[in-house]
């Protein structure tokens, strides 16, 4: 039997609801925007140039486990970053047998392109929102993807275990 008070369970199942209808509007979105631009990066291997631009030059192994993915995987998408010109490889300093990664200018140029873009999208959307609003969106919006951070790590901490 649940712990959880049954009003709780209501508030979850409408704030699941919401959520997954944001994320098919997303996906949607994206895959709208990969149609329409052939030369688009798909959004698993544009987050490593986020991180890659936002964190600095690190080396496969740490920006595998930044985004919680699997180095084999890493190895591909950055190789096509490389190709695109907006990641390069270079010797890590500390270690001359290893590779650092880091966002060339022109990666760091479509990182702040995009941002740009994606920011003004949504200050069109909450630009009928009041001042206060917006600001209670942005904390609650902080704190709900905080609280699932800090889940998602217990979970893992205990492989998955309820």
């Amino acid at each position: 039997m649940s712990s959880q008070h049954e009003p709780d369970l209501e508030v979850a199942d409408a704030v699941g609801t919401q959520l997954i209808r944001l994320m098919r509007l997303i996906e949607r979105t994206q895959a709208q925007y990969q149609a329409d631009h052939a030369d688009a990066v798909e959004r698993a291997t544009y987050h490593l140039l986020v991180h890659l631009v936002k964190d600095g030059p690190r080396r496969a192994g740490a920006l595998a486990e930044a985004v919680h993915s699997d180095p084999s995987t890493i190895s591909r998408q950055i190789g096509h970053l490389v190709k695109l010109g907006y990641v390069e490889r270079t010797a890590d300093p500390e270690d001359g047998r290893a590779t650092l990664l880091a966002a060339t200018d022109e990666g760091r140029r479509i990182f702040e392109h995009n941002r740009r873009l994606r920011n003004e999208s949504i200050a069109r959307m909450l630009s009928s929102w009041s001042e206060e609003d917006r600001a209670v969106l942005t904390e609650l919006l902080g704190r709900f993807t905080d609280d699932f951070e800090s889940s998602r790590a217990v979970v893992a901490g205990t492989n998955g275990a309820p």
